[in-house]
């Protein structure tokens, strides 16, 4: 087949995909996490369902797929944040801010719950982690963090401290977390 015929195919396969996974997540906003249909799904995509199921076998496998999609773009927005800021310490800082507005912002629905156990999240927990750990060696190789702990358990801390974002009240709040987080990472004052 010619390459511009391989083109147009693969442009059309993940247009089809991207308009089932945004299906999926307006389906599950109004039906819920069990109420949505793979015809459903099929009608809200324009598309029938034997095309749908060439793409997907049942609506966990959706679910998922749309979930995936969504935690590598949190991945990018972390990563888009990091890259907007200067010194290592508002580097971290960026990256911590953005990952406690994520969770504020997307934690605590049904899709999160049911999602969030899947197979998918252990690499991006992984690269999450390592983002923070080498941002935090960076702000201490620069003198703005401290080093009596290490990196990969303040790392742990920043994660676990900033779940919290998840279950307040607003985006201030989140912001007063954030700022007491850093404050935990800086380097003891000199005795």
């Amino acid at each position: 087949m010619p390459k511009l015929w391989n083109d147009t195919i693969t442009e059309h396969r993940h247009a089809v995909r991207d308009a089932v996974l945004d299906a999926a997540a307006a389906l599950v906003h109004e039906h819920g996490l069990t109420g949505v249909t793979m015809s459903q799904l099929a009608a809200a995509a324009g598309i029938g369902r034997a095309t749908l199921y060439k793409y997907f076998p049942d609506v966990q496998a959706v679910l998922l797929a749309w979930h995936e999609r969504q935690v590598t773009g949190h991945v990018q927005q972390l990563a888009a944040a990091r890259d907007e800021a200067g010194e290592p310490l508002e580097k971290l800082a960026a990256v911590l801010r953005t990952y406690a507005l994520i969770g504020h912002r997307h934690h605590g629905t049904d899709l999160a719950a049911g999602l969030h156990r899947g197979p998918h999240m252990a690499d991006a927990e992984q690269h999450l982690h390592a983002l923070i750990r080498d941002l935090i060696a960076d702000s201490a190789a620069a003198g703005a963090a401290r080093t009596d702990v290490d990196a990969a358990e303040l790392a742990q801390f920043c994660r676990h401290a900033l779940g919290a974002a998840a279950d307040l009240s607003s985006e201030a709040a989140v912001e007063r977390l954030v700022t007491v987080t850093i404050a935990a990472l800086r380097p003891e004052p000199a005795a």
